[in-house]
């Protein structure tokens, strides 16, 4: 019977291996990165390009931050309201989260701005008159007066943002509250906590600490949602993007910039995020 030849090692194999781990992703990102630093360090007009978007991102972030705090407040409030007990309050919540999340957020948005601002203004303006007719016109006349020009677009589209991704944030703290064990609620009943007490020292930290990394990643996510509100004119970088291309017929190197500025946003961003969530795990251990 003849036996094979042993085979010699193909050195090749560890190398391919240890290859195939690297990172290509981030590596080609890196790369790209750089190249994009360069061009705006060695060419005059992507500089131009540059100082002329860059003034948008401040907008950007006002927007975001601003957005991004009334959806945490109504995702806590409504995320309360889909474990409640009471049908009322739990159907209220199960309605506003979801019709807003069956609606687009641009469309959602636009209703915002242009429908819902009116009605709140004539709202307003029903208040005033009712108040004059009180004979409290000091006040009420400030009220009549009121109108929709006194509304900033801004604080529309941090409005509609905030209504919109507060019905995603509901459903992410309504899942935390839902992850604790039932018996941290029965123990801290037992030893005397009404149901709202419980739920504030005992139930909620748990669930926010756990919720706390999706709740970053959904903090990323408005950042990049945030270039709908160029729509409304708001002067954010997408804005101040879309109106230099525009102007100069640049689309190729200005919409270049514009997605590598919200590259470096929102990688910034998620390694924070990150960071947060490595300090959270060794906090639970």
């Amino acid at each position: 019977m003849l036996v094979p030849p042993p085979q010699r090692p193909n050195r090749l194999t560890p190398m391919l291996d240890v290859a195939a781990d690297w990172p290509w992703w981030l590596i080609v990102t890196i790369l790209l990165g750089l190249l994009i630093l360069f061009s705006i360090v060695t060419n005059t007009r992507m500089q131009n390009i540059f100082w002329a978007i860059s003034a948008g991102v401040l907008i950007t972030l006002v927007v975001s931050v601003s957005a991004y705090a009334i959806a945490v407040t109504i995702g806590l409030v409504v995320g309360l309201g889909r474990v409640a007990k009471n049908r009322v309050i739990f159907n209220l919540a199960a309605f506003y989260v979801e019709i807003v999340r069956g609606v687009p957020i641009l469309v959602l948005l636009l209703y915002i701005a242009f429908v819902g601002v009116p009605a709140m203004v004539a709202g307003i303006n029903a208040v005033g008159d009712w108040l004059v007719g009180l004979g409290l016109g000091f006040i009420g006349y400030g009220l009549t007066n009121f109108s929709t020009r006194n509304v900033d677009f801004v604080l529309r589209v941090v409005i509609g943002l905030g209504v919109a991704y507060g019905a995603f944030e509901a459903e992410i703290f309504r899942a935390g509250i839902q992850s604790v064990e039932k018996g941290q609620m029965e123990a801290a009943r037992a030893l005397g906590m009404t149901y709202y007490q419980a739920m504030r020292h005992v139930i909620l930290p748990q669930a926010v600490r756990r919720i706390l990394p999706v709740l970053g990643n959904d903090f990323v996510s408005m950042v990049k949602d945030s270039s709908l509100v160029s729509v409304l004119g708001v002067a954010d970088v997408t804005q101040l993007a879309k109106l230099y291309a525009s102007s100069t017929f640049l689309f190729f190197q200005t919409y270049s910039m514009l997605a590598f500025i919200y590259l470096v946003l929102t990688i910034l961003l998620t390694r924070v995020v990150r960071a947060i969530e490595g300090r959270l795990s060794l906090f639970r251990q």
